[in-house]
Parts: structure tokens; sequence; C-alpha cells
């Protein structure tokens, strides 16, 4: 059976793209650091829409934590395999360069990209050897634009634009796409803070996106009838960039 994993998938945009993924007929895995409850949460919506989800805990940005969480995983589902992996977990922490301290930079490149990487590289094979694939990154307006305060943010969302079609090229061949989403300005809790009535004016279409806005992307992403789409970022802004 073929499985899909969201990574930060109990809460915002992960949570949308599970209950989208499960609406596909996906088996979800989600994957969170340590609100369990919130995991809960997804876990029920996505069998509220008849689906089936289970949890799998694990720091996306340890590379022993991920290879034995999803060492486990496999063992235990020996005739499955994870054959979308949505890249979503990542953390914000915002301020000018000048005053950015080490820790600021390296946790929110760990989270956001490392991630990408020792998730992405421990399922690419059997991806590979089953010949059919379907990786999508969530990436940001911030890594295409670039936002001021962001520094490290816009690095790290830069950084996993330019690995997705790196990577797209890589491994067509085997039928695995590889593609990423940059979500705008969505309401979600990492936007909560943000000066919302000022930022809509910046957006054509006046208002922020929602969390399913962007999972329906992403679950087409993952669908056979986006077959011949690879190395491409789908901007979800509302006209704000493009």
């Amino acid at each position: 059976m073929k499985y899909a994993l969201v990574t930060g998938g109990s809460r915002g945009i992960g949570r949308a793209v599970c209950v989208a993924l499960a609406k596909e007929g996906y088996p979800v895995i989600v994957n969170y650091l340590s609100n369990e409850n919130a995991a809960l949460e997804t876990k029920q919506m996505v069998e509220a829409e008849g689906g089936k989800a289970e949890l799998l805990p694990f720091d996306v940005s340890d590379k022993d934590k991920t290879d034995t969480a999803l060492d486990a995983w496999q063992e235990a589902h020996p005739d499955d395999y994870i054959a979308t992996l949505v890249n979503n977990a990542g953390i914000r922490n915002d301020t000018a360069m000048v005053f950015m301290d080490d820790d600021a930079w390296h946790n929110v490149l760990h989270t956001n990209l490392d991630s990408f990487f020792y998730v992405t590289r421990r399922l690419l094979k059997l991806m590979l050897t089953k010949r059919w694939g379907r990786i999508i990154n969530v990436a940001s307006l911030s890594g295409i634009k670039g936002l001021a305060g962001q520094v490290n943010y816009s690095a790290a969302k830069g950084g996993m634009i330019a690995a997705t079609k790196a990577l797209a090229q890589e491994v067509a061949q085997r039928k695995v796409t590889v593609n990423a989403v940059a979500p705008g300005f969505i309401d979600t809790d990492m936007t909560a803070e943000l000066p919302k009535d000022e930022l809509v004016k910046l957006v054509p279409m006046r208002r922020f996106g929602t969390p399913e806005e962007v999972g329906h992307a992403v679950a087409f992403l993952a669908s056979d009838k986006a077959s011949y789409i690879t190395g491409n970022v789908i901007s979800i802004n509302g006209g704000l960039y493009t």
C-alpha cells in the first residue's frame, strides 16, 4: 500500500494537507514533534473524512531520530511503502540579520532545510525501487522573493526550492516527481502575530489564503494527474508576487 507522510502534520498547513491527501485515498502518516493533542485532532479529522491516519512523532531536524522512526515504521509495514512525502515541518525566528544570533540562524536552517535532506534521503530509495513517488516541499514566498527580517527563513526556503529543482532532474526517469509549493500569507499559527490588516493590503486578492487552499495544490501534485509535472514551484499567494 502507498502511504503519504506529512512532516509537521499536526496543525495549520500540515493538517490541511493530511486531510486533502486522505480525500485522495492515501493512508496518512502524521508526523509531529511534541504536540500530541493537535496530532490526534488531525487524525480524527482524517478519519471523519473516511480516511486512515497514524501518528509518527520524531524530530525531523535530527538525523538519528529520523532514521530510527522511519526504520521502525518500515519494519512494522513490510508490505507497504511511503510513496508520497510532504516536507512541511518548519519554524520561523524573525529578526534583522544584524541582530540575529547563531541559534536563530542554525535552528531555522536545521528545522526547515536539514529536515528535507534527512527525511527525503531516507525515503527516496524505495520510491526509486518501486518506480513511483511524489515529493512535495512546502517552501514559501520568502524563499522566492526574500523578505526583510527573514534572512534565515528565506535562506532555508530558497535552498529548498533549489534542491527541489536539482532532485527532480536526478529522479525523473524513475517516475518520481519533485515539486514545491510556495505559500504567501496563509491564516495559520505562524502568521497569527503578523499585522494582518496592513499586510492584506499588499495582496491583490485582499485576503490571506487558507491552509485548505494549500492542501488542494499539494493533493494535486501527489496525484496521477500531475505525473508530467516535476521541478516546479507553485506559488499560492493571491497574486502577491509571481
